[in-house]
Formats: structure tokens, sequence, C-alpha cells
């Protein structure tokens, strides 16, 4: 059997779908926070024709009765007029208006969070005006965060107000909230505080992603560990990690500075005379280049034999870019073929500092010439070749 639906007359749940989606938008509320004086809303129905009176009555009379005004008390509904002479003059909905703003709340049953809203218009207005114009702007963003905005609105009360020395976020002091809680919203903690804060409290050169950095607020440091190698000592000790902003000069008498990924390399590397040995720790070993006397020593490299490894020398040589390179080399890893892996994830980005022979392995390396993602790790290769290394280089020039 033919239904109204089925001959795309407009039902009364399409009229209130079309309402919700607008809502949805924020339109209507930003409205409302603006003063706006309301608008009639007008939404015309599509419904039957002449023709479908004869055809389609049962389908007709009922599309006719979904939209009985005792059921749409929040409704006004225009009607025209529809018939021919077999049928005879019929009065069909024509069209529907909301007229009043609050009619518009009890059709869609927002009434209790548009008050909802309004009270924490108010209350901001009140403790926080510089967000009332986001507020407005946005209103469907404050409900989605209603639970959590007043914590919100004090942490960037205590940001905004607070005027003394770099803190780190734990000391930030809020009933509620702690630093898992900055961590979940700092998306819209930092919109938020973009509105509120003047252009010298905002780093505009941190990433919007680094809450900390972008706010002024102290950072977790880099700390950098090293060994002292040949038998020398610091203040008694062989071995130390100390924050890499505190490490302005090398130890005394030191010339020549290793830096190996591998922890257990790191542990065993070999004496050598005037040097010390530094855990890279990866793609941190970027933070080597706050060592700006890296500048004045020999500074050696060995990471693993595969493309991160060489991606981490790139960046090594773009601070510093007399760093060399040891056992990340062709004959190398052709002698280890029995101890190849495979790499997880390998990359293929251009590296534009590489020496030839650090391009040629690399290149091998991304373009699978030795098989899919070869990999030889640091602590696979045999020790003796990075005896031999060392003592190639001693002998060479620095």
């Amino acid at each position: 059997m033919t239904t109204h639906q089925n001959l795309n007359w407009t039902t009364p749940q399409a009229v209130l779908e079309r309402l919700r989606k607008r809502w949805n938008t924020g339109t209507y509320l930003t409205q409302l926070a603006n003063g706006a004086p309301w608008e009639p809303v007008e939404i015309p129905l599509r419904g039957p024709k002449a023709g479908d009176i004869t055809r389609h009555y049962d389908d007709v009379l009922a599309w006719t009765e979904s939209w009985a005004p005792s059921a749409h008390r929040h409704l006004r509904i225009e009607y025209r007029r529809l018939g021919e002479r077999l049928a005879g003059v019929n009065y069909i909905p024509d069209r529907v208006w909301v007229d009043d703003r609050d009619d518009l709340w009890r059709i869609l049953g927002v009434t209790p969070t548009v008050a909802r809203y309004q009270a924490l218009l108010a209350s901001t207005q009140e403790r926080l005006p510089a967000l009332i114009d986001w507020m407005v702007a946005h209103p469907m963003q404050v409900l989605q965060r209603e639970a959590d905005w007043h914590r919100l609105e004090g942490t960037i009360r205590w940001i905004t107000d607070y005027r003394g020395p770099a803190v780190y976020l734990r000391q930030l002091d809020v009933p509620g909230v702690d630093t898992k809680f900055i961590e979940r919203h700092r998306a819209i903690l930092t919109t938020l505080l973009e509105q509120c804060l003047p252009d010298d409290r905002i780093d505009a050169e941190a990433a919007r992603t680094d809450f900390a950095a972008r706010f002024r607020f102290l950072r977790k440091p880099a700390y950098l560990r090293f060994r002292l190698l040949g038998g020398e000592s610091l203040g008694g000790f062989s071995e130390l990690m100390i924050r890499a902003d505190e490490f302005t000069a090398p130890p005394p008498g030191i010339t020549t500075v290793f830096v190996i990924e591998n922890e257990t390399t790191y542990l065993a590397f070999p004496d050598q005379p005037h040097s010390i040995v530094i855990h890279g720790g990866g793609y941190a070993v970027t933070q080597l280049s706050a060592l700006t006397w890296l500048h004045d020593v020999r500074l050696v490299y060995w990471g693993d034999l595969d493309t991160h490894g060489f991606t981490i020398l790139d960046r090594l040589h773009r601070a510093f870019p007399h760093t060399q390179s040891i056992l990340m080399d062709r004959s190398t890893l052709l002698e280890h073929r029995g101890q190849w892996v495979k790499e997880d994830a390998p990359t293929h980005q251009p590296l534009g500092t590489l020496t030839p022979d650090e391009a040629d392995v690399y290149a091998s390396l991304a373009d699978g010439e030795f098989g899919p993602n070869v990999r030889l790790e640091q602590e696979r290769v045999r020790y003796h070749l990075l005896e031999v290394a060392l003592n190639d280089l001693r002998q060479g020039p620095r």
C-alpha cells in the first residue's frame, strides 16, 4: 500500500529534523545571546496535489490528520485550498510557522538547555567577561563542555591573573584542576586563553599543541647522560646525567664526543683519551643542538643502520655539519647479513646533509635494494669492528 511518506510529502518529523539541524549550528542561541529580535521561522510543506485526492484519498487524509493543530500546539499551521470538480474543495496544510522563541525551545525540548546556557553566560560575564564574545559565537561548544565549564573558567582566570615568575603547570592552583585535566582540555583551553591574554603573554612561535611553551610555562628540562672515557672522572663520577641547558661547556680536557644510540653499547664503549660518550636516545639526540660547544670538538655519531638511523644523523649534521659517522657504511651492513631484522616503519624523506657514502647506503635501504625494510641494529655489529673504527679515528685527522 502506498503511504504519504512514499509520496514524498513533508512529515512533522522532517520539520522537527530541519529545526534541530539549525539548532545544532548554534544559530538560535547566538541570536538569543546577542539580543536579536525573534523573526518567525517559516517552513513550507510539500504536500498532495489536486489529483492525489482521488488517487490516494486515504493517504491525503492520513497526512492531513498528521498535521492536526491539536498535535502541534507550538506551531502555527497555514492552509491552502486544494480541490477539483470531482473531489470538491479541501484545505490542506501548506506551511508551518514558529512564531515565538519559547515555542521553538518547547518543540525541540531544549528549554532547560537554554536556561543553563544563559546561566553560564551570566556567570562568565561576571567573572571573565573577555570570554563572552567567544561564548556567544560558539554556544554549542560551551554546552558540550558544560560539566567542566567552571573549572575551565577557573583555569583561565588563574593564568590570566598570574603575574609572577614562570612556573610549571603542576603549580597551577585551581580547585579540581590538575595537569591531567589541562592535558585533556588542552585544545579548548588554548582557544580560550587566546581570547583573554595579551599578545605578549603568548609565544606565537610555539605550536598550539605545545600548551606549556605557548603560554610560557616552564617545561620539563631535557637531560643528557654521558660517561667520561679513558679513566677520567668529574668530581669523582665517571657517569653523569645533567640538564641540557646547564651543559654549557665540555668537561676539562675533552676533545672528542661520541653519540651512541644503544644503551648497552654506550655502557660498554671502549676507553678513549680525552673523550666522552653520550647516550643519544633516538630522536632525542636533537637536544644536543643546544650544546654550542660541540662545534669546537670532534663529534662522532653511531646509530642503527636503517632509514631512521640516517635521519637522526641528518639532524645532527644540520646542527653540527662537522659530525662524522662510524660503522654506518655499506661494508658493515653487508658483513652482517645474517643479523638483519625488519624496520617497522621506514622513512623515505630526502636527507640533504649526508656525505656521498652515507647517502648511498640510505638510498639503498630506502629503495629496498637489499630487500624490504632491512635494518642492522647497533648492538648486532661485532664489537671488534668498533675497536677498529675507533683506532682508525685516532690515526686520522680530527
